[in-house]
């Protein structure tokens, strides 16, 4: 699946979204209000969630996860969920079943101050039309995609 395909079909989701939620009738209960969380195995996580806090910077909470705010100033509006076929090649080198793509104020200052903890990008898109793009490579193997959206119109 092209990234293309994705950014679009993202762009067109969060489009819909705000311009739908709030004409949109109350919903029955028992419905899917957003993403809960993303959850994953590693061999070891005590390992990797001290590279996602000392590397990404994400706050780790006592407990070894993150609670990431969605509804703060300067994040996109929605958070996209996305199945993709079995044989994409969109993660790759990655070949983990997921990709976790972080939003990011910044991404050239970003990746400075990942590069200076050894961290290099496996790849960069500056012109897709939804905003600026770098790939980089967990220490389990996954691929992570940091997003900096464009500005709101």
């Amino acid at each position: 699946m092209p990234k293309c395909w994705t950014i679009a079909a993202m762009a067109a989701s969060m489009a819909f979204m705000s311009t739908t939620a709030a004409a949109a009738p109350d919903p029955a209960p028992g419905r899917i209000t957003g993403v809960g969380g993303v959850f994953f195995r590693s061999p070891d996580p005590t390992a990797l969630a001290a590279w996602y806090r000392d590397v990404l910077g994400i706050a780790v909470e006592d407990w070894g996860g993150a609670a990431l705010k969605t509804d703060a100033p300067g994040h996109p509006p929605v958070v996209v969920w996305g199945p993709f076929k079995a044989d994409t090649n969109y993660f790759a080198p990655s070949t983990r079943e997921f990709m976790i793509n972080f939003a990011v104020d910044d991404l050239d200052a970003f990746l400075a101050r990942i590069a200076a903890k050894g961290v290099k990008p496996v790849g960069r898109d500056d012109s897709d039309p939804s905003g600026r793009f770098a790939w980089i490579v967990d220490p389990d193997g996954t691929k992570v995609e940091l997003w900096q959206p464009l500005p709101p119109k």
